[in-house]
């Protein structure tokens, strides 16, 4: 196959063929010899001590092979799943470590959310497994629960943690408060917002599924699991189990969707890992649905209050914010991330002089947080273009002339925030200007007309926003074999943004070898030296980045035999299209050759060494900073509180787009989310027992087609000026901009009504108490 596909051509999927005839292979697909079958005993109670575990009915039940306690993984030594990460607390020194507690696999004394572990029972299959599970007799004495951020923070709540007062597991601030106060104190205007952030599971299409098993001859240990990023799970397993990580093998095969939560090493990892190794036997574990929407991590759950002030000509002089997170039971994996990300990206797109921030992490008796597509981005913006809105409103201003006045100009750029970033480029009035046109902005009125007079409210709002893409380093490899064909060796993890296809682009065009015959290996530690995988949009920066110098490396080298075969000085040696020339004359010898005669036994110089490869590694600092604008249009049934999105229009600066059907692709994905966050998606807990009442799919709305509008899709694309080729990512922006751009259209409509404000989702009933509310009448009668 010769076939070459480049660098911005729009080539299909190359790993959908086997992804659309069943040829995927996901981690339930996986069945080791021997294989023994894990069920959770899981905790019925949000908080409650743990006075006995009786575990005798289950052990003798037909087929059983371990019963496992808590006490058994105490007495085993085996550590806790930590933070990966921990702020700075404002407190004294090492305060916020003294407050914080990681997480077991199993509880053994006590349970802090509905769905913790309390046994772990292996059988020969799953059904005796499930039937010994319900021998399992636990004495539970139930203690009260907090669920909520505000029920967890009052006077006297239930403390999740003795150790950490006020349920608080840290506090930290960001930006300058002194200057701040001054910014507000002379302000001429202030305007004030608090915005709940509802909590999201991910939900991804893919259930997690584990599969351990233990090598007799060394006891070395294999995790086979759906993952983002395999060697950080290695990393986090080798410290818990006391391991050398050359002990342990972690695999990862096709991943069903992540949207951050699979970068997260969950306790079921660690048990069918700790089964394997207690019973020789290899342990397979699939979630079910039920378990996966209670006990996976959620995502959002966040309590933003901001107060920004203007000045006469509308001018913002100072933002003053506070983000509480809910963590859930426990701080931990990056569970600290979305709150500092939230706080960092508060000043958005807007040039505002003094920004302050604090944070506060909060302990409650649910499942944890982790970062979830956006990761804190989407809880400020959502924040930011909502205060934006609202002072238009109260200073009866035109919103978009509003933002255009604070815009930060393409001319201050690179721009240093009040906190902790600085912005390489972007311009986001001309993006804001673009998004306008796509929305057919001008031709709203008549649509407006139209809806009223079929007795619909008809409303719309822009939201525009900045972000963060691609933290860390990376590290990829690039390998020729004898027959001269290549295989990308990649530290990035692909579960469904298309690895396969836009790293071969790369590669094709760079060392002019055929697309076909290019090949990836990701996601095993065994074959991979390593890599941090993928989460925050940084695949497409870092992992081009990487190539790129593996490329020119392996190009330099295959300079040095290329000269020798064509008997020329290495001086006089070109390369393009993957063709080295002799300068001046029509001598040549293909890459493709070059490699071949890399692996000959003999007639290779001594220097040369054997074979064709190169590894490329890159850092990302700086990172790079996706922008964009959106704008939504709804229509309202007042009557029903129905909500429709008539029309979305994206506009989307990535930098250079290295594929842009696979980029529209992300684009459309992320928007749905952000669309089920808006007007759908609710993660609930009963506030008295802390029972998850979104346990299955009847009762947690995701988003379905008939909720989609036609989506609008244009780029401004400015080259980022932090990596080679330009890049800024895509994966996360339409999470950003579709929660506020919705909610503030949803508010728009609802003007004539004398609706101030709607928390999401945005769901019928949600819109009709509100419509009856600013009417005095709350339809409670009703």
């Amino acid at each position: 196959m010769t076939t070459m596909f480049g660098i911005g051509q729009p080539v299909r999927r190359s790993e959908d063929r086997r992804f659309l005839t069943g040829r995927g292979r996901y981690a339930d697909d996986i069945n080791l010899p021997g294989q023994a079958y894990g069920f959770v005993v899981r905790s019925p109670h949000a908080h409650a001590r743990i006075a006995r575990v009786d575990v005798g009915a289950a052990a003798a039940a037909p087929g059983v092979v371990a019963v496992l306690t808590g006490a058994d993984f105490a007495a085993d030594g085996i550590g806790s799943i930590p933070p990966t990460y921990l702020p700075q607390d404002r407190g004294a020194s090492g305060a916020a470590p003294s407050r914080i507690s990681g997480q077991h696999a199993i509880a053994a004394e006590r349970v802090r959310h509905v769905g913790e572990p309390v046994a772990y029972v292996v059988a020969e299959n799953l059904a005796q497994a499930q039937d010994a599970a319900e021998l399992v007799a636990v004495d539970y004495a139930p203690l009260p629960a907090v669920t909520r951020i505000g029920a967890a923070r009052a006077p006297a709540a239930p403390l999740v943690w003795d150790h950490a007062p006020s349920n608080l597991a840290f506090v930290a601030e960001l930006g300058d408060p002194a200057a701040v106060a001054a910014g507000l104190a002379k302000a001429q205007h202030v305007i004030r917002l608090s915005v709940v952030n509802n909590r999201l599971s991910p939900n991804p299409i893919e259930p997690r599924a584990a599969i351990a098993s233990i090598d007799s001859n060394d006891e070395r240990l294999t995790l086979i699991t759906a993952t983002q990023a395999p060697h950080r799970l290695r990393s986090q397993l080798a410290t818990a189990f006391g391991l050398p990580e050359n002990r342990l093998r972690v695999i990862a095969r096709d991943v069903g969707g992540g949207f951050g939560m699979k970068g997260s090493l969950f306790p079921e990892e660690v048990l069918v890992l700790w089964a394997a190794q207690r019973t020789g036997r290899a342990v397979k574990w699939t979630a079910e649905r039920s378990e996966s929407l209670i006990v996976d991590a959620h995502g959002r759950d966040m309590i933003t209050t901001g107060e920004i002030g203007f000045d006469s000509e509308g001018r913002i002089v100072a933002l003053r914010a506070t983000v509480q997170s809910n963590l859930g039971a426990f701080l931990t994996n990056a569970g600290a991330v979305p709150s500092l990300l939230a706080a960092s990206f508060m000043s958005n797109v807007y040039a505002i002089p003094a920004v302050h921030v604090t944070i506060e992490g909060v302990d409650t008796n649910t499942a944890f947080t982790c970062p979830y597509r956006g990761a804190g981005v989407p809880e400020a913006a959502h924040l930011v273009e909502s205060l934006i809105e609202q002072a238009a409103r109260e200073l009866a201003a035109d919103p978009l002339d509003l933002r255009r006045r604070n815009f930060i100009g393409p001319q201050a750029m690179p721009y240093r925030t009040p906190l902790l970033h600085t912005y390489d480029s972007g311009e986001f009035d001309k993006v804001l200007e673009k998004t306008l046109r796509l929305a057919d902005w001008d031709g709203f009125a008549a649509r407006r007309a139209e809806s009223e007079h079929n007795g619909r409210l008809r409303g719309r709002a822009v939201a525009a926003f900045i972000e963060l893409a691609a933290i860390g380093n990376e590290r990829m490899e690039i390998r020729f074999d004898p027959s001269g064909t290549v295989t990308i060796i990649a530290g990035t993890f692909s579960h469904g943004q298309g690895h396969e296809t836009v790293f071969a682009q790369l590669v094709s065009e760079w060392l002019g070898v055929p697309f076909g015959s290019i090949r990836l290996i990701q996601g095993d530690t065994d074959a991979v030296s390593f890599g941090r995988g993928t989460f925050a949009s940084r695949s497409a920066m870092l992992g081009s980045a990487c190539l790129r110098l593996a490329c020119d490396e392996i190009i330099a080298r295959g300079k040095k035999l290329a000269g020798h075969l064509l008997e020329a000085a290495e001086i006089d040696i070109e390369f393009s299209e993957g063709t080295y020339r002799v300068v001046g004359t029509d001598r040549a010898v293909g890459i493709v050759e070059v490699a071949r005669r890399a692996y000959a036994m003999v007639g290779v110089p001594r220097e040369f060494g054997i074979g064709l490869e190169a590894v490329g590694a890159y850092d990302s600092d700086p990172p790079s900073f996706p922008n964009g604008c959106h704008a939504a249009e709804v229509e309202v049934d007042p009557e029903t509180g129905s909500v429709t999105l008539a029309r979305f229009a994206v506009v989307d600066d990535v930098g250079r787009a290295l594929n842009p059907l696979l980029l529209e692709g992300q684009i459309h994905g992320a928007v749905a989310q952000g669309i089920g966050q808006a007007l759908l998606e609710h993660v609930v807990y009963d506030p008295e027992t802390g029972q998850n009442l979104c346990a299955s799919l009847m009762d947690y709305a995701m988003p379905r087609a008939d909720n989609m509008p036609r989506f609008a899709v244009g780029h401004h694309d400015v080259p980022s000026k932090s990596n080679p080729l330009g890049v800024k990512g895509a994966g996360e922006a339409g999470c950003v901009g579709a929660p506020p751009a919705i909610v503030n259209a949803i508010l728009d409509a609802l003007q004539p009504c004398g609706v101030k404000w709607i928390e999401m989702p945005a769901a019928p009933y949600q819109v009709w108490r509100a419509i009856r509310g600013a009417r005095g009448d709350d339809g409670t009668d009703a």
